[in-house]
């Protein structure tokens, strides 16, 4: 299992086995931030549509998100000036 700590961006994958802790079919697949911790489950924030929603949902549905991949190039002002000429 992964800790999670607040902030982090995570995947609700339902693991079909494991009952207790499981969130709504409608979540699968959505990608939500885990906002804190109440006893074994992660609260997670969740757009659905228009509305915020948040879940309770235990740690063996969740999948952390892979990190973003900062950009390799880095623009210099005088590139940015070749480029304008």
């Amino acid at each position: 299992m992964v800790n999670y700590n607040v902030g982090d961006r995570v995947h609700i994958v339902i693991n079909p086995s494991i009952h207790t802790g499981m969130p709504h079919r409608r979540y699968h697949g959505k990608t939500g931030v885990v906002v804190g911790k109440r006893g074994k489950c992660y609260i997670v924030k969740v757009m659905l549509g228009d509305k915020e929603k948040i879940l309770f949902v235990r740690p063996e549905h969740l999948r952390p998100t892979e990190k973003p991949i900062k950009p390799s190039v880095v623009v210099t002002s005088t590139q940015s000036q070749v480029a304008q000429a």
